[in-house]
């Protein structure tokens, strides 16, 4: 069952993907970023309200929130400091490149999940864990040559590039992080929780950062995309946190199952958007795959 949850997963994170690129044409991406926070507390708001006000009703669901004390509420503070970091430097890079450049970059997130279980917890890696961090990393420095050839270098100082690889180094440190909440805590209440803390900062960059240079930036529009990159997001999120409860599953497995969805916005790129040297790309793109694969069979 946590199988068919990370693949699931993976395919609303590819639509999610889908609906960030286009929320983010032509648009600022800072309100857009606080308005899909903001509908996703609201999504998210009423299984708090009722684990609160009516706790048998949800108690023995996979939907209950339960009450965390202050310790572990800085613990979410801090979760939610770092996904908004990744999602900053995602979001622009995002906006600025081609779609099919960009999500299949950060999907080689899992590769450096690897490597900081490896740096950070000791790990070991199986010959498949290697052959996959291998062949994906080679598949990374692909999409930079087809990146040179839109004018999206990375030794050429294009500061998009860089912000996608740090998105995807930020996001690395989120799904490490994940390992140690996920094993002390409910699935819903990080979840939740970080949600809101993410919703109160962001709010603070916007109404301080954005909001007085408004005028001189890209305006705001809101669009229904950005409705739908939140309830995308949610439900992908609520999928994998639920699947690591579950008894066997594995947090290397499901991460990197779930990055399979950029296949999702990979065929948007090629077919909507019309994006240059898709035959290259396609190459880079299936070497990706390939390593995710090599990943999943040294983590099983």
């Amino acid at each position: 069952m946590w199988l068919i949850l990370g693949f699931l997963s993976a395919l609303l994170l590819g639509v999610y993907d889908v609906s960030k690129k286009i929320s983010l044409q032509n648009n600022a991406v800072i309100p857009v970023l606080w308005s899909s926070i903001l509908v996703s507390c609201t999504i998210l708001t009423p299984f708090l309200l009722v684990s609160w006000l009516s706790p048998d009703t949800l108690k023995d669901s996979a939907f209950y929130v339960p009450s965390v004390d202050f310790k572990t509420h800085l613990l979410f503070v801090l979760k939610a400091v770092i996904v908004l970091s990744s999602w900053l430097f995602a979001y622009f890079a995002m906006k600025h490149l081609p779609i099919t450049i960009a999500s299949p970059i950060k999907a080689t997130q899992p590769v450096w999940v690897v490597v900081g279980g490896l740096l950070i917890f000791g790990e070991q890696l199986s010959g498949y864990q290697t052959a996959g961090v291998v062949v994906t990393l080679l598949s990374f420095f692909l999409f930079s040559i087809a990146g040179k050839r839109e004018g999206f270098s990375i030794t050429g100082g294009n500061k998009w590039i860089w912000f996608i690889i740090m998105a995807t180094l930020t996001g690395a440190v989120s799904g490490l992080y994940d390992k140690y909440l996920l094993h002390r805590f409910n699935h819903m209440a990080v979840q939740v929780y970080y949600t809101y803390y993410q919703a109160i900062i962001m709010g603070l960059i916007t109404i301080f950062l954005w909001y007085p240079t408004r005028k001189k930036t890209t305006p705001f529009q809101f669009r229904w995309s950005i409705v739908f990159i939140s309830v995308f997001l949610v439900s992908a999120d609520f999928a994998y946190f639920y699947a690591l409860t579950m008894d066997g599953s594995l947090i290397s497995v499901i991460s990197t199952i779930r990055r399979a969805g950029v296949i999702v916005p990979f065929i948007y790129g090629g077919l909507i958007m019309r994006d240059k040297n898709m035959k290259l790309k396609m190459l880079d793109m299936i070497g990706v795959l390939v390593g995710m694969f090599l990943l999943y069979l040294g983590s099983k």
